[in-house]
């Protein structure tokens, strides 16, 4: 039985690397034939539910060769069975018969499957060399390295991190760091475009919830109707949610990856000789921004010298951002708000706008323009309620209002009040500023138990705190 498998595992082999066409109509050259397929289907789809694998790939490589336009299923549901037959197989030629299988399925896949590109094929064929060939690793090196390029944001999370942890090896074995700096800068470049785009989505879909509240309400569509609309809004949304997270902690990873073998001044000494011959070349020009703006390389010379040329050339939001960032560490706070402003409507989605909005706070807290600083950071709010250094920011400026909220008959340090809530809240909505809040909400002071009681007022009650504030907060004593 098992020479048997042997014989036929090689012959169709040979038989695969002759079909190679693409699928056009008609799939099938006869009525017979369709049967024939359909039959052959139901074979393999029972076999791999049944997890009954060596019947399955009997039934796979008759539809493999004869109809493989027939359904997509037959090439996106082997790997699972092409996988389980490896790990069990114990004669090694048979093994390197399935891995040649294997990898074949992803040269030629993109030619049936209507699912299948070209360049995700690519992809899966150089994450399973990876997998059963580690040996192959600057061919498939190779391979990620065209198949990001092909697929660029659709490329999937774990294709970026395999092919990562390739350019590390292949990075060990040669000492070339510029091997894992293009990694590196493809997957700033496209993950950062692929989470842009699903924010997109995310945001689009939004509006959707209200537009289907108000025909209930309107009564357009019953309650059943709603509810089955409302659960596929709501798979959708969490869907991109996912999406997002999934492609952010891969860029995580990569970050934490990639830093240890390009610090500053390796990145300096890489892209100044590309600076040198590409100061017209915006490509090149903007991936340098990207990859040393990740790397905290804020104040190097190249990096400033790379974003000035790409912001006069192509201004948009993250230059706009960047150029504000190095303004505001020069103490050009005008210049920063200018650029600050600049930004916000240069965003891509309401979830870029934050930083801007977070960072023109500052700007104008510097400037004790405190009213505007306060705008600044409720704008970033209505966008993420959740944004903790936003509340921050308001509590930093309530506290800071001694000289505006005093004297008169003004209760002692009531503005404080103001101050805790935010830095209260701060804390209850982003885990991540919590002790930055809970210290700074530590510090302040407030009336005594007298300045309060001759006014009437208990601890624990609310009060509006005047001046700029006007602001209902809780009272608390010393």
């Amino acid at each position: 039985m098992k020479k048997s498998f042997l014989i036929v595992l090689f012959s169709v082999s040979t038989l695969l690397l002759m079909a190679q066409k693409k699928c056009t109509p008609p799939i099938y050259a006869s009525a017979e034939d369709s049967i024939s397929a359909t039959e052959w289907i139901t074979t393999f789809r029972m076999s791999l539910d049944a997890r009954n694998y060596d019947d399955a790939y009997n039934a796979w490589q008759i539809l493999v060769t004869k109809y493989p336009c027939s359904w997509d299923g037959i090439w996106q549901k082997a790997q699972t069975m092409l996988d389980n037959l490896i790990k069990v197989e114990k004669d090694s030629a048979r093994k390197e018969a399935l891995i040649d299988t294997t990898l074949w399925m992803y040269e030629v896949g993109h030619l049936y499957a209507k699912s299948w590109t070209e360049g995700k094929c690519l992809g899966n064929k150089a994450f399973y060399t990876m997998r059963y060939r580690s040996r192959n690793a600057e061919k498939a090196l190779q391979w990620f390295a065209q198949s990001v390029e092909m697929e660029k944001e659709a490329t999937q999370p774990h294709i970026w991190d395999i092919y990562f942890k390739t350019a590390e090896a292949m990075l060990k074995r040669t000492k070339d760091t510029t091997l894992l700096i293009n990694a590196y800068e493809q997957a700033t470049d496209y993950i950062g475009k692929a989470i842009t785009n699903s924010y997109k989505k995310y945001e689009k879909t939004l509006p959707n919830f209200e537009n289907l509240k108000e025909a209930l309400d309107k009564e357009q569509i019953d309650i059943v109707e709603y509810d089955k609309r409302l659960k596929r809004l709501s798979n959708d949304t969490a869907n991109e949610m996912k999406r997002i997270k999934q492609y952010r902690n891969t860029l995580s990873n990569i970050e934490g990856k990639f830093t240890p073998y390009a610090p500053c001044h390796v990145l300096e000494a890489v892209y100044g000789k590309k600076l040198e011959n590409n100061r017209d070349n915006l490509t090149v020009l903007k991936k340098i921004i990207l990859t040393m703006s990740k790397g905290n390389c804020l104040t190097s010379p190249v990096f400033i010298e790379a974003l000035s040329i790409v912001h006069k050339a192509e201004p948009n939001a993250q230059t706009a951002f960047l150029m504000g960032n190095l303004s505001f560490k020069n103490n050009d706070v005008d210049k920063a708000i200018e650029y600050f402003t600049e930004a916000i409507p240069l965003s891509e989605t309401n979830k870029d706008k934050i930083e801007p909005y977070y960072m023109l706070g500052l700007c104008y807290l510097v400037k004790s323009e405190f009213g505007k600083a306060r705008e600044a950071a409720q704008n970033a709010i209505k966008i993420d309620p959740n944004c903790g250094k936003a509340y921050i920011l308001i509590g930093d400026l309530y506290a800071q209002s001694g000289s505006r909220c005093t004297g008169g008959d003004r209760i002692p340090y009531e503005y404080n009040w103001a101050a805790y809530d935010k830095y209260t809240r701060a804390a209850a909505v982003d885990p991540s500023v919590a002790n930055d809040a809970n210290a700074k909400r530590a510090k302040l002071t407030f009336p005594s138990k007298q300045d309060i009681f001759v006014r009437g007022l208990e601890a624990g009650g609310t009060y509006q705190v005047g001046c700029w504030i006007q602001e209902s907060a809780t009272i608390r004593v010393k």
